[in-house]
């Protein structure tokens, strides 16, 4: 049986929803469950044909500027990076689970691009949420489970900068280091 590889993904873009706004940025981080790094794929892209930036999403990247630099640097046509990145999911040794902190969010702009511009997804439909996966190992409530109130020991040293490949790592060693200790719990 070939394993479960996480793929944690995040995703910058210029407002709330695909469609009338673009994902600017995205990258994904792909681990086995024992937190081997197997491999990253990050892109920038154009933004989509029409689409403008969100007035209260681009107040926000105004106070970013570095990430803002970063997931504008060398920008790509969705149409081609899609496909690759399909291709990218699909070479993994293993079968691919979409994960994203929050996956609500990060999900939907994936799958409605790789829909839109490859025509397929290597997940399906389905997403698993890091937060949501915390709520359950924590036996808290949703809303009580942030960042703050987790266990500082899931959380490595590694930088949440807001450039996607930055933070897919973080969040990706993050949901490692929760499935670690609820897989160790007898």
């Amino acid at each position: 049986m070939k394993p479960e590889i996480y793929v944690s993904t995040d995703v910058e873009a210029d407002g709330p929803i695909p469609g009338p706004h673009s994902m600017l940025s995205f990258a994904s981080a792909a681990y086995l469950a024992d937190k081997t790094l197997l491999g990253t794929f990050a892109a920038n892209l154009e933004p989509l044909p029409g689409a403008e930036g969100d007035a209260r999403t681009m107040r926000w990247w105004a106070t970013q500027p570095d990430a803002w630099a970063a997931c504008r640097t060398g920008t790509r046509s969705p149409a081609t990076v899609m496909p690759e990145y399909v291709a990218w999911v699909r070479a993994l040794p293993g079968k691919p689970v979409f994960v994203a902190y929050p996956a609500g969010f990060d999900f939907t702009f994936v799958y409605w691009y790789l829909m839109r511009f490859a025509g397929v997804s290597p997940f399906s439909f389905a997403a698993l949420d890091v937060k949501t996966y915390a709520m359950a190992v924590l036996k808290s409530r949703y809303r009580q489970t942030t960042k703050r109130n987790m266990p500082r020991r899931w959380f490595d040293d590694l930088p949440h900068s807001h450039v996607a490949l930055d933070d897919a790592v973080e969040q990706g060693a993050l949901f490692c280091n929760m499935l670690a200790e609820r897989l160790d719990d007898p």
